[in-house]
C-alpha cells in the first residue's frame, strides 16, 4: 500500500492518454427499494457524456438487472436460487437498458445492450469476436451497456459479480482507465461500517493478503459484490498495467474530481504492466476448461524459471479439455500456479502424465510436441490468487 497526498495523485485529464474508459456502476449505485433510480443514472449520463464530449470513449458495465426485476416483480426480497435470480434478470434486464437509454438519449447518444458469460471470454474466437463488436459499436459513437447474462448463465460458470466482468471488458477494449463506481466512497483500512474510525486509503500499489483481510467481504443488500470482490478485480487491473479507480457513485462530481487529480475514492495503480496480449487473456480467464495437478518440482519451474510444462511433471488430469483449450495448473497444494493452453487433450495427457518426453510418441503412436504447454503460453498466478484458490478448492 502507499499513501500519497494530492500533490502526487496522477491526474487522468488528458483525453489522449485516458482516451476509453471502461466504467462499472454498481447496483447499489443505480438501484433503491423501489426499484431503478432514473435521476441517478440521469446525472451519470451527464458526466459521463462531458467525458465523451472531451474526445472519450465509454464502456458502461452496468449492474441492477436483477434489483430492477425484484422490485418490479415486487419480491418480497432479493431471490437467492439460481433460477429465481435468472428469472428476475430475465424481468430486469429490459428495464435496465430502457433506462440507459433514456439517460443518454438526453444528449443524442446511443447505448447498445451487450450481454456476456465467461464462456464467451473463456474461449479465444468468441473473446476476438466480443472486442471486435464492442470496437466496432465504439466507432460508430455508441455506448456499450455491458451486463452478465444472468438470464442463462448457471453458477458453475457465472463471473460471480460484475467487479470481475468489468476488469474482463476493460482487457477485452484495451481501456486506458477502469472506474468502479460504487456505494462506498473508498477502501478503507478498516470496515467503516463496523469501524467508525476506519481511514481511507487514497493509492494502493499491490493487493495483498493483509489488505485483503481489513476490507469488508459483507455485499449489501442490493449488489451481490462486496470489497474483497472489487480487491480481487483491483488485482486483475493492476497485473494488466491499467488504472482502477474505486470512486463513490452517488457523489456527484466524483468522476470529474478523479479525473482533475484529487482525492477522492481510491486509485489502483503501479504503473507496471505485468502481461500483454495472449498472456493476458490467458491471466483474466474467468473459466478455464479443466486442471493439471503437479508435482512440487514442476510447479517450482513454473514459477521460477519460466519453464514449459513437461509430461513428467504432472500428476493427475481433471476435466475434459482438446487441444489449444486453457487449463489451470495446480500445485500439490491445491493452490493455483498459472493457466496455460495445452498442447494434448485431456485423454491424452492422462496417457502420458509423468513419462519423459522420449517415450511420448511411443504411448500415443505419434508427438505432437515435448512440451504439454508452453511457456509462451502459460501465464503466472499471484501469490494471492494462488492462496485464494486454495482456499476455495478446486473448481
Amino acid at each position: 500500500m502507499l499513501s500519497v497526498t494530492q500533490a502526487t495523485r496522477p491526474s487522468f485529464a488528458d483525453p489522449q492518454a485516458y482516451r476509453r474508459w471502461v466504467v462499472k456502476v454498481g447496483s447499489a449505485v443505480l438501484a433503491g427499494p423501489e426499484g431503478l433510480e432514473q435521476e441517478v443514472l440521469d446525472r451519470l449520463a451527464d458526466e459521463l457524456a462531458c467525458l465523451r464530449a472531451e474526445g472519450r470513449e465509454v464502456v458502461v458495465v452496468s449492474s441492477g438487472a436483477v434489483a430492477a426485476g425484484t422490485a418490479h416483480l415486487r419480491l418480497p426480497e432479493r431471490p437467492s436460487t439460481i433460477p429465481a435470480k435468472q428469472a428476475a434478470a430475465a424481468v430486469g434486464q429490459p428495464l435496465l437498458v430502457r433506462a440507459w437509454e433514456q439517460a443518454f438519449r438526453r444528449h443524442g447518444v446511443s447505448v447498445a445492450q451487450v450481454l456476456l458469460t465467461a464462456p464467451d471470454l473463456a474461449d479465444r474466437s468468441r473473446f476476438l469476436h466480443a472486442r471486435h463488436t464492442l470496437q466496432t459499436l465504439l466507432r460508430w459513437g455508441v455506448v456499450p451497456v455491458v451486463n452478465e447474462n444472468d438470464t442463462v448463465v448457471v453458477e458453475e460458470v457465472q463471473f460471480g459479480d460484475n467487479d470481475r466482468l468489468s476488469v474482463l471488458v476493460a482487457t477485452l477494449v484495451s481501456a486506458d482507465l477502469l472506474v468502479l463506481l460504487s456505494d462506498v466512497d473508498a477502501l478503507f483500512d478498516r470496515d467503516p461500517r463496523t469501524h467508525p474510525d476506519a481511514r481511507p486509503i487514497p493509492w494502493v500499489e499491490r493487493v495483498d493478503r493483509d489488505l485483503l483481510q481489513s476490507a469488508g467481504s459483507t455485499p449489501n443488500e442490493v449488489g451481490s459484490g462486496g470489497m474483497r470482490s472489487k480487491l480481487l478485480a483491483a488485482e486483475k487491473a493492476l497485473a494488466a498495467g491499467m488504472p482502477l479507480l474505486l470512486l463513490p457513485g452517488r457523489r456527484p462530481g466524483a468522476l470529474r474530481e478523479a479525473l482533475e487529480g484529487r482525492p477522492v475514492g481510491t486509485l489502483f495503480w503501479s504503473g507496471a504492466r505485468r502481461y500483454g496480449g495472449r498472456k493476458l487473456w490467458l491471466y483474466q480467464l474467468p473459466s478455464p476448461a479443466g486442471e493439471l495437478l503437479l508435482d512440487a518440482g514442476a510447479a517450482r519451474a513454473l514459477r521460477e524459471t519460466g519453464a514449459s510444462l513437461l509430461p513428467a511433471g504432472i500428476r493427475a488430469v481433471r476435466g475434459q479439455f482438446a487441444v489449444g483449450d486453457p487449463v489451470r495448473c495446480l500445485d500439490p497444494e491445491g493452490r493455483l500456479v498459472g493457466v496455460g493452453l495445452v498442447n494434448y487433450s485431456a485423454a491424452e495427457v492422462d496417457l502420458i502424465k509423468g513419462l519423459h518426453t522420449r517415450d511420448i510418441e511411443a504411448r500415443l503412436g505419434y508427438k505432437h510436441s515435448d512440451e504439454v504447454i508452453h511457456r509462451d503460453h502459460f501465464a503466472l498466478a499471484s501469490e494471492l490468487e494462488a492462496e485464494e484458490y486454495a482456499l476455495r478448492g478446486s473448481a
